[in-house]
Parts: structure tokens; C-alpha cells; sequence
């Protein structure tokens, strides 16, 4: 992590020529942190800047109350899951946004798709993020077979979605040349390219409600396909981390009843080498202003205390965090 940052190391040198009280006012030393998310239009985006909302919120310095923990935050759009493990891993980011099952494989090192990090650890979880086939109107897609000589998109090199896709692909025994054509494209680009007709459906691991799939849904007409075939129903079974995920009637204007699919959570990760004070400021400053994290975005508006400290978690927890829960009795 990177706790001083070469801005914080020159304002001390300027910091230094400057009066006693004022010096010792100005010249506590800020930290940093960097937390990986998403698409701009995905909720891991939303996630990651409404966690950075509740720490500036929580900061005291310039204010009468507040915590004085002098932590600055940025959560930057990313390609998603695997990738912002790897800048983890790398020490790029501090925190980031990953789905459950990649966080499993990531600690386990039980998949060439994503970094092996023994060192990752769970922080908490967000939200339920069910997998979806989206398909355009009138395409006829009514199961993940149908997409037989459909053009279809994967998702984008590094996102959830691709690797999930790609296990879907798998089991199902669908390669590549079972489609038309398989493109490529980020979570900002599917849902227009759909309703342009340049791809049939997509698939997408995201909260819901997403303003994303919206635009395909309420733009032109797509629907969310039901994946509830012996498929999901084996990924569920030999994977902890998924479970079965019902979309409810009226999500979007399309959903005219419920779509049964599966998928895992959405959960905040960080580095064993992260400080245990700061991961217990963040950790912090989201639980005691839950209520305002919940009113960001609905996909939050199920949270629990308790859910969070265990749903999809799969790597240990950060000390950090462990501290907050048990000064609150929660672990």
C-alpha cells in the first residue's frame, strides 16, 4: 500500500519552514487508498466511490466531529474482478470490488483465470449480483442453447463476467465456434450494441437493478433468459460460493415475471499487506453509516451487518476488520 504519496512528501518539506502551531496543524500525514471497481455503469462502480462517500463523510479534519484518520480516497472505473485483484496483488490498489467465486480462487489459487494471492483478504461483502443472459427482442433466446448461431458477447478480458462466461461455456460445451460471432466488449458498450443489432445477448454479473441492463430493457424491449438447467445446478452444488438467484417480477420493465439464474456476491477485498488501522477505518466508516451506504444505490437496500461479514467470503478476514467486529459484537 501506499501509505505516503510523493505529494504528501513534498507538502512536508514545505510544511517544515512553516511556525510551530501552524506546522504541527497542517503536517499530519495523509494516506491514500485506491479502490478498484468497475464499468461506469456497473455497481461495482457505485460500490466502490459510495465506500469512498462514507469515508471523506466520516473524516474529521476541517470539521468539530468525526473520526481523524486523514484518509483520502479514489475508486477508479477498472475491468473488473480479476483485474482488480491482480493491482492488488501488485500493490496498485488497496482495495477493490471482485465477485465471490474469484475471490475463492484467487486465495486458493485454483484457477489460471486469476491471480493467485494467498495474501488476499475478505473485508466484507456488498450485494447479491446474479449472472444474466440479456437477449434482444424478438431474438427467440429463451435458454442458454438457443444461442446456437447467435453473435454474442463475452465480456471484456479481466471482467467477471468473461471468466463466468467462459465456465458457463465449458459446462454447457458451447466453444466459441458454437456462435456466430463472440465479441468482446465492456460492460459500458453491450447493452447499446444490442439495441443497435449489432449482437443478439450478452452476459452480465451485476446487481439489480443496474442502469446498464436498463438501457437494453427499457430501451428496446431485451429480457433477462432463465439458468436453471443441470448446468447451474452443478455449479451450485460443487462451488460454495454460488447460489441459486431469483430476479424479481418488475426489476425491469420486461421482467414481466421472475427469472430464476445463479450467481455469487459481490464482496470488498483487500491485502493482508494493507495497515490493520486502515482497513478498520473503512471498514468503520461504511457500518456506522449504513443506512446512507443502503440509500446509494437499491442493489445495497437488503444489506445486514451480519450477511456482510459472511456472504461469499471465502478468503480469511483482514485483522482490520476482525477488530470492528468485535468491538461490535458482530464475529
Amino acid at each position: 500500500m501506499k501509505d505516503i504519496s510523493k505529494l504528501a512528501l513534498t507538502a512536508g518539506f514545505i510544511l517544515a519552514a512553516l511556525p510551530g502551531t501552524q506546522q504541527g496543524a497542517l503536517a499530519q500525514e495523509k494516506t491514500f487508498i485506491t479502490i478498484g471497481t468497475g464499468g461506469p455503469t456497473g455497481v461495482y462502480f457505485v460500490s466502490g466511490n459510495a465506500i469512498c462517500r462514507m469515508i471523506h463523510k466520516e473524516a474529521a479534519e476541517g470539521r468539530d466531529s468525526g473520526r481523524k484518520h486523514n484518509i483520502r480516497c479514489s475508486a477508479p472505473s477498472s475491468a473488473g474482478s480479476t483485474y482488480n485483484i491482480a493491482q492488488i496483488t501488485e500493490g496498485e490498489f488497496d482495495f477493490g470490488v471482485a465477485q465471490s467465486d474469484w475471490q475463492f480462487h484467487s486465495f486458493n489459487g485454483s484457477s489460471e483465470k486469476v491471480t493467485h494471492n494467498p495474501d488476499l483478504r475478505a473485508v466484507f461483502s456488498v450485494h447479491p449480483e446474479p449472472y444474466q443472459l440479456i437477449a434482444a427482442k424478438d431474438s427467440g433466446i429463451n435458454s442458454w442453447m438457443d444461442l446456437e448461431d447467435k453473435r454474442f458477447n463475452m465480456g471484456n478480458p479481466g471482467s467477471g463476467q468473461r471468466a463466468t462466461t467462459e465456465l458457463l461455456m465449458e459446462r454447457y460445451g458451447t466453444p466459441r465456434e458454437f456462435f456466430s460471432l463472440v465479441t468482446e466488449m465492456t460492460s459500458s458498450e453491450h447493452s447499446t450494441a444490442l439495441c443497435d443489432g449489432k449482437i443478439d445477448a450478452y452476459g452480465y454479473v451485476v446487481g439489480i437493478p443496474n442502469s446498464g441492463v436498463a438501457v437494453a430493457t427499457e430501451g428496446c424491449g431485451a429480457y433477462i433468459v432463465n439458468l436453471n438447467s443441470d448446468v447451474e445446478s452443478g455449479l451450485i452444488e460443487e462451488f460454495p460460493f454460488y447460489g441459486p438467484v431469483t430476479i424479481p417480477e418488475g426489476a425491469y420493465t420486461s421482467t414481466v415475471e421472475p427469472v430464476s439464474t445463479f450467481g455469487g456476491y459481490a464482496t470488498f477485498v483487500s491485502s493482508a499487506k494493507v495497515s490493520d488501522d486502515v482497513v478498520y477505518e473503512v471498514v468503520r466508516a461504511v457500518f456506522e453509516n449504513l443506512d446512507d451506504f443502503k440509500a446509494l444505490h437499491p442493489a445495497f437496500s437488503i444489506l445486514t451487518p451480519e450477511g456482510m461479514i459472511t456472504n461469499g467470503l471465502s478468503a480469511p478476514l483482514h485483522p482490520g476488520a476482525v477488530r470492528y467486529y468485535e468491538e461490535k459484537g458482530l464475529k
